[in-house]
């Protein structure tokens, strides 16, 4: 009998322990704070005298934020979601994967990945290590200036990032 309860005693742990190992734990960026992120980057580049979209997406790749500047085109609403989407789901900045399909004809195929846009202007925005969402922002008179101004946004709310 005592081995019965013994070997069910043993038996119930395996299966408690295999189904809390399924069970994850992700950080994720707030609404709040994707809308701040958006907003600083227009601000950002609107110092410059760019008028772009910003668009922040969490750590899946999903639409947080969108923030248009007045005079933004139109199309850089497709273009901040994509350089967001694709820095989000590679977690790594869209100017360093530019960069790497420039140089690397195997990485070529990159630019082929539905909803990528390798252009600069992407940058993961992370907590501590782990990335809780990325940015996008499209518009201005290059990538460098659209990527600047993620940077700006990102380092505006670093102490949010802890």
């Amino acid at each position: 009998m005592i081995k019965s309860i013994l070997l069910a005693a043993s038996a119930l742990v395996v299966v408690t322990g295999a189904a809390s190992a399924q069970v994850l734990t992700e950080k994720n960026i707030s609404s709040g704070l994707a809308v701040e992120i958006a907003q600083a980057a227009v601000a950002a580049c609107a110092a410059e005298k760019y008028n772009v979209t910003a668009a922040v997406v969490d750590r899946a790749g999903v639409l947080r934020a969108l923030v248009r500047a007045d005079n933004a085109g139109t199309h850089t609403v497709a273009a901040a979601e994509d350089k967001a989407f694709t820095s989000a789901s590679s977690r790594t900045p869209t100017g360093k994967m530019a960069e790497n399909v420039a140089k690397n004809p195997g990485a070529a195929g990159l630019v082929d990945i539905k909803g990528f846009l390798v252009l600069a202007g992407g940058m993961p925005i992370k907590a501590g290590d782990a990335v809780i969402g990325a940015i996008g922002v499209g518009g201005a008179p290059g990538g460098n200036f659209d990527e600047a101004c993620a940077v700006k946004a990102i380092e505006s709310v670093a102490d949010q990032l802890k």
